[in-house]
C-alpha cells in the first residue's frame, strides 16, 4: 500500500475529485484549506488572476513571500493503483504555471478498519 499526498489549487478540488472517481478511486481524505508556498517568486501574471478574482492570486500580491491557500488530499491505494492515482492528479491539475501543486508518494505499513478490526489492503475500497 502507498499513500499519495497531493497539494493542489483550491479551485481544482471538484475537477480532481471527479477525475479520481472516474478512475475508480473513490475514497480519500481532504482538508478544507492548507497554507503554503513553493520556491518561486511572485509573478506579475498574478495581477491578471487577482483581477479575475482568483483567491490564490490575490493572496500573493503585496510585499514579500506570502502563504497561498491550497487543498491537501490523502489517498491510500494498493501498490498497483499508485501510478493511476498520480497520473490522474497530474492530468487534472497541470497547467504549466507555478503553483500547480506537488504529489508525494509514501509507503503505508498497515491499515486497520476500525469497525471490524480487519487489517491490510482488504480495508481499502475494492477496485
Amino acid at each position: 500500500m502507498k499513500e499519495v499526498m497531493a497539494v493542489i489549487r483550491m479551485n481544482m478540488m471538484n475537477k480532481t475529485k471527479k477525475a479520481l472517481a472516474d478512475a475508480g478511486i473513490s475514497s480519500f481524505t481532504a482538508t478544507g484549506r492548507v497554507m503554503g508556498r513553493g520556491k518561486g517568486n511572485v509573478d506579475y501574471k498574478l495581477l491578471e488572476g487577482a483581477r479575475d478574482g482568483y483567491e490564490e492570486a490575490i493572496s500573493q500580491l503585496g510585499k514579500g513571500p506570502r502563504l497561498i491557500p491550497k487543498r491537501l488530499l490523502w489517498i491510500v491505494v494498493p501498490d498497483n493503483m499508485v501510478q493511476l492515482t498520480v497520473d490522474t492528479i497530474i492530468k487534472v491539475n497541470q497547467t504549466g504555471q507555478p503553483g500547480d501543486g506537488k504529489v508525494f508518494v509514501m509507503p503505508v505499513i498497515d491499515a486497520v478498519r476500525v469497525r471490524t478490526g480487519e487489517t491490510g489492503e482488504i480495508v481499502l475500497d475494492e477496485l
